[in-house]
């Protein structure tokens, strides 16, 4: 664990999300999450996301436990609320409490104030509606009315208003005695933008599609697979030749090929990939594979990720 530390030090914030401690000595990553009682399997997949930008999603969302990705994502919403975003509003303060600009300087703490009240009610929605919601399919149990994809993307742009801020105070605004204090604060406010993103990312490429796998699953234990007879999308289960359009999809197959692989039409191809969309709430390639992989349709190496 200390080498994985050390060779990419961003990891501390993930180990302080998870609920582990320092002082882990020459114990293995294993060994360290075992004793917190953190899967390693989850550990190492927001830790390889974090060290490849992303790049690993597909990967490692088979062996991602929902359980424990909840509880990551919930303390990392304490940890922006609680600790980040308060200690950069107190820096924040002191770089531009002096007498002159003063009226500037009171606006921009008004900006950075409301900034952190549109973040904490995003992330409080979060908490209330969207975690309950997964703990409750965790615990086998469906609430009516909710589905993950109502989530999805809910919080793009989260980070503008702080990208905003930066290049007001870049651009407008002059620390005549303290430019120190101004200039650290700046780089905390980059720092808690690229965290953000990040965060949100995260939950975008590996919670959502986590959690759409286990949508799938409690429909197909409920039985409901194709109950609603006008088509209107359900996440059910595809029929087998909808399987054999993901498979051609998620190889890199253009339209026209899949019709000619399976001796159908490019129509019939079309519709295929509508009804699939509409049943899975999946709508690119990088979500069908992700689907694909995890469903078991195909493998790591036929999806040409390595």
């Amino acid at each position: 664990m200390c080498d994985v530390i050390s060779s990419e030090f961003h990891l501390l914030q993930t180990m302080c999300r998870f609920g582990i401690s320092l002082g882990c000595g020459e114990r293995t990553v294993e060994e360290v999450c075992n004793e917190a009682g953190v899967d390693t399997a989850t550990f190492l997949a927001v830790a390889n996301y974090i060290h490849t930008d992303g790049n690993a999603a597909a990967m490692n969302l088979e062996n991602v436990s929902v359980q424990c990705l909840t509880d990551y994502l919930e303390r990392a919403h304490n940890y922006f609320l609680s600790f980040q975003l308060p200690a950069i509003r107190r820096k924040l303060l002191e770089a531009i409490n002096c007498a002159e600009n003063r009226d500037v300087a009171f606006l921009i703490l008004k900006f950075f104030d409301e900034y952190i009240g549109d973040v904490r009610r995003h992330m409080q929605y979060e908490n209330k509606h969207v975690f309950t919601y997964v703990r409750s399919l965790l615990g086998g149990t469906r609430q009516q009315g909710f589905e993950i994809a109502h989530f999805e993307k809910s919080h793009l742009g989260v980070d503008k208003k702080l990208q905003e801020l930066k290049n007001i105070i870049i651009k407008y605004y002059t620390s005549p005695t303290t430019p120190e204090q101004l200039n650290m604060v700046l780089f905390d406010i980059f720092e808690c933008e690229a965290d953000l993103r990040t965060h949100c990312h995260l939950e975008d490429d590996l919670f959502v599609p986590a959690v759409k796998i286990l949508e799938l699953t409690a429909e197909q234990s409920a039985g409901k697979d194709g109950e609603e007879g006008d088509g209107a999308g359900t996440a059910g289960q595809l029929s087998e030749r909808e399987c054999e359009i993901v498979r051609c999809v998620v190889r890199g197959m253009a339209n026209k090929q899949i019709a000619e692989q399976l001796f159908i039409s490019l129509n019939t191809v079309l519709t295929h990939r509508k009804n699939i969309s509409r049943k899975l709430n999946i709508h690119s390639v990088a979500g069908l594979t992700i689907y694909a992989i995890a469903a078991g349709l195909v493998s790591l190496e036929e999806a040409g990720i390595k």
